[in-house]
C-alpha cells in the first residue's frame, strides 16, 4: 500500500489561552509530555508510514514553525495554505499534491493535537482501514470513539450495527449519519442507544476517490479542486492563491462527510482525546492524593481537583475547589473547571478590543 498521512496543523487552540497563542499555538506546544503535540503525532505514525510519505498542511507562518521541529519530513511535504479557510479547502490542496503523485494512494487525515494512549491498537486499525480503503476503492473510512459520558462537546457518528464488513482483521461498521453537537438530552439518548459514537475527525481516502465525492456530493467546491490541480500542474501559485481568496471556509465534515456516501466507521477504541480544553489535562498530568494535577512546584491546603500550570513559579492554593489557574508572563486565566469550554469567549473579547498583544 501506499499510504500517505496528511496532518491539520493550522489550528490555533483558543481554548488553551494564554499558553496557546496565534505564533505558537497548542499543537506547537509540550503539553502531554516534553514534545509538542505535533511532535508526538508524526513519532506515532513512524512504525507505520515513512516520513517521506507524511505531509503537513498548515498557513506560512505556522509552516516555518513545523519545519524546525520536523526535520525528518521533506522540505517539500510541508504544504501552506495561502489563507485559512477551515479543513475542507486545506485537504483538498493536500489530496491534490498526493493525487498528482499517486492517484491510487490511501490518504489519511489526522489532526495535529490529539493523544492517542494505544499507539500500536491505533497503527493496527490504522494499517486495517487502509487495506480497507484499497480493497472497497470507493469509499470514505473513519474511526469513531466509543463515548465514555453524554458529552455536548463532540460530534456525533451514528452506524447501522447491522452492516458491518471484515477487513483485515477489523470490524467496519456502516455509517448512517453525521450529527452536530447535541444539547444535554439528546446526548444521553445517543449514550443509551448503543450505535452513536463521538467524531474523531480522522479521515481516510483513495486520492482518486476524493475528487470523485466532491464532485457528487459537494459540487460548489469541485471548481476549486480543478483550479488547484491546474495550479499545482502549471506551478501557478497566482492561480493557488486566487482559488483561497473564493473558494468557502467550511469544514471537511460539512462539505463531505455529512453529504457522502458510503462512509464506513471503525471503532476507535484505543485511548483517543482531543485534548480540547485545559480540563482534559487533569486525567493525562501527574496528580495529588485529592486530585490536583500540576505542572509547576505547589501546595495545595485543604483544595482539591485543581488543574495548575505555572513552571516558573510556586503556586499556593487554600481552600479552593476545581479551579484552573494557568500563569504566563503577560496573561493569568483564573477559571472554574465546568467553564473551561468559555476561555475561547477571552480570546473573541480581546480580539474584539484589539488586545492583539495578548493573542
Amino acid at each position: 500500500m501506499d499510504i500517505r498521512a496528511v496532518i491539520m496543523a493550522g489550528g490555533v487552540g483558543t481554548r488553551f489561552w494564554p499558553l496557546s497563542r496565534i505564533k505558537k499555538p497548542k499543537q506547537f506546544l509540550p503539553i502531554i509530555s516534553d514534545k509538542t503535540m505535533i511532535e508526538e503525532t508524526v513519532f506515532r505514525l513512524l512504525p507505520l508510514i515513512d516520513p517521506s510519505q507524511i505531509y503537513t498542511i498548515a498557513n506560512r507562518s505556522q509552516t516555518n514553525t513545523i519545519t524546525k521541529l520536523l526535520p525528518q519530513i521533506p522540505e517539500e511535504n510541508f504544504l501552506a495554505e495561502p489563507k485559512g479557510k477551515n479543513t475542507a479547502p486545506s485537504l483538498m490542496l493536500a489530496t491534490a499534491v498526493i493525487y498528482l503523485q499517486n492517484p491510487e494512494a490511501v490518504v489519511i487525515a489526522l489532526p495535529a493535537d490529539h493523544l492517542i494512549k494505544d499507539a500500536a491498537l491505533f497503527l493496527q486499525k490504522l494499517e486495517a482501514a487502509g487495506r480497507g480503503i484499497s480493497t472497497l476503492e470507493d469509499v470514505i473510512i473513519t474511526f469513531g470513539i466509543p463515548p465514555s459520558f453524554p458529552s455536548t462537546g463532540y460530534g456525533y457518528i451514528q452506524i447501522s450495527p447491522q452492516e458491518s464488513t471484515e477487513l483485515a482483521g477489523e470490524t467496519f461498521f456502516a455509517v448512517e449519519k453525521f450529527k452536530e453537537k447535541p444539547g444535554i438530552e439528546q446526548a444521553k439518548e445517543f449514550l443509551d442507544a448503543g450505535n452513536h459514537f463521538w467524531n474523531s475527525g480522522m479521515f481516510l481516502w483513495q486520492a482518486k476517490t476524493f475528487p470523485l465525492k466532491l464532485e457528487k456530493y459537494s459540487p460548489e467546491l469541485f471548481p476549486f479542486w480543478k483550479k488547484m490541480i491546474k495550479a499545482l500542474e502549471t506551478k501557478q501559485e497566482s492561480l493557488l492563491i486566487s482559488a483561497f481568496e473564493d473558494i468557502p471556509s467550511i469544514s471537511i465534515d460539512f462539505a463531505l462527510m455529512e453529504r457522502a456516501q458510503p462512509v464506513w466507521m471503525c471503532r476507535g477504541d484505543f485511548g483517543w482525546s482531543d485534548v480540547g480544553a485545559w480540563s482534559s489535562l487533569s486525567d493525562l498530568w501527574a496528580k495529588d492524593d485529592r486530585r490536583n494535577a500540576f505542572r509547576g512546584d505547589g501546595i495545595f491546603l485543604d483544595s482539591a481537583n485543581c488543574l495548575v500550570h505555572n513552571p516558573d513559579k510556586i503556586t499556593a492554593l487554600v481552600g479552593v475547589e476545581d479551579l484552573i489557574i494557568v500563569d504566563t508572563e503577560d496573561a493569568l486565566l483564573v477559571c472554574r473547571k465546568d467553564c473551561d469550554q468559555q476561555v475561547k469567549q477571552v480570546v473573541e473579547y480581546l480580539n474584539k478590543k484589539g488586545k492583539k498583544e495578548h493573542l
